[in-house]
């Protein structure tokens, strides 16, 4: 990757952060520490590797988009506001009465959203379905999902990589965020899913292993993952819980947890004094 596209990727994930920040707070709920774990995988995403059109939501041939792990909303909506399918200043409305912004991702409601998620372990489900109707209509576009590395305690994550697997589908990308933290804790004394690679490859999947926050790999992963033929992928994204605002990074208690006025005020100042290094050159 050149210079230039990383800076622009950085910018695009720092406003994704900030956007987090920005739509928990008002709304005095909502999992901030996963969706700023996967910021950098959600940039990326939007910004550079999805054929998509923010003017045309529905375009029949775009890459789909399913966040398995629904409740990282709020860095979903903030990458998709920066993205260009609803203002920015709509993310403050987060989790608001009468805001299509909910809680969870609504697929009937928002713009951008490929599937309405929440459940955990549904909504990969959901991808290989799409995966595969693409097969059917001779499509050539691409399905992604981000799934939470505690999500994938869930079994019928397991079922639906067993289908993927044998149904070879090809044009479907998993991505694992894995900041090695749920709600409960450390997700290696609840119930480890480790070794995660080795468990998706024994479902016939191409794994990769990759850190969550270097574009340089992330970018070589999905080009991987695009030259790969005859089976799917799952990009096992090493992440940092909570990414971006250091009283937030690596801790569980921030899972599921709004900041106050002052947390909120340091979490901005640091991301905004991050942006404008950024904006800056520096």
């Amino acid at each position: 990757m050149t210079q230039q596209e990383t800076r622009a990727l950085q910018i695009a994930a720092t406003k994704i952060r900030l956007g987090v920040i920005e739509g928990v707070y008002h709304a005095k709920s909502g999992h901030p520490g996963g969706a700023l774990s996967s910021s950098d995988i959600l940039a990326y995403l939007y910004f550079q590797e999805m054929r998509i059109d923010p003017q045309n939501p529905k375009w029949e041939d775009r890459d789909r988009f399913v966040l398995s792990k629904g409740h990282a909303a709020p860095g979903l909506y903030a990458a998709l506001a920066n993205r260009g399918y609803f203002p920015v200043e709509e993310l403050g409305t987060l989790r608001h009465i009468g805001s299509r912004l909910q809680g969870h991702p609504d697929m009937k409601g928002i713009p951008g959203v490929d599937m309405s998620t929440g459940s955990l372990g549904q909504g990969v489900s959901a991808a290989c379905g799409m995966a595969k109707a693409a097969k059917l209509m001779g499509k050539d576009y691409r399905v992604y999902a981000l799934l939470g590395d505690g999500e994938i305690q869930e079994g019928q994550v397991w079922e639906a990589a067993m289908f993927a697997g044998h149904q070879k589908l090809d044009n479907l990308c998993l991505i694992v965020d894995n900041n090695g933290l749920q709600i409960d804790g450390n997700i290696e004394d609840i119930c480890s899913p480790y070794p995660i690679d080795e468990k998706f490859a024994a479902f016939g999947f191409a794994t990769i292993n990759i850190d969550a926050h270097d574009y340089g790999q992330i970018a070589d992963a999905f080009a991987q993952a695009r030259q790969t033929k005859g089976k799917p992928t799952a990009v096992i994204a090493k992440s940092t819980k909570g990414k971006g605002v250091s009283f937030m990074e690596g801790q569980a208690s921030w899972h599921g947890t709004a900041p106050n006025e002052e947390q909120y005020r340091q979490a901005m100042g640091e991301l905004q004094k991050l942006l404008e290094t950024y904006e800056g050159g520096r």
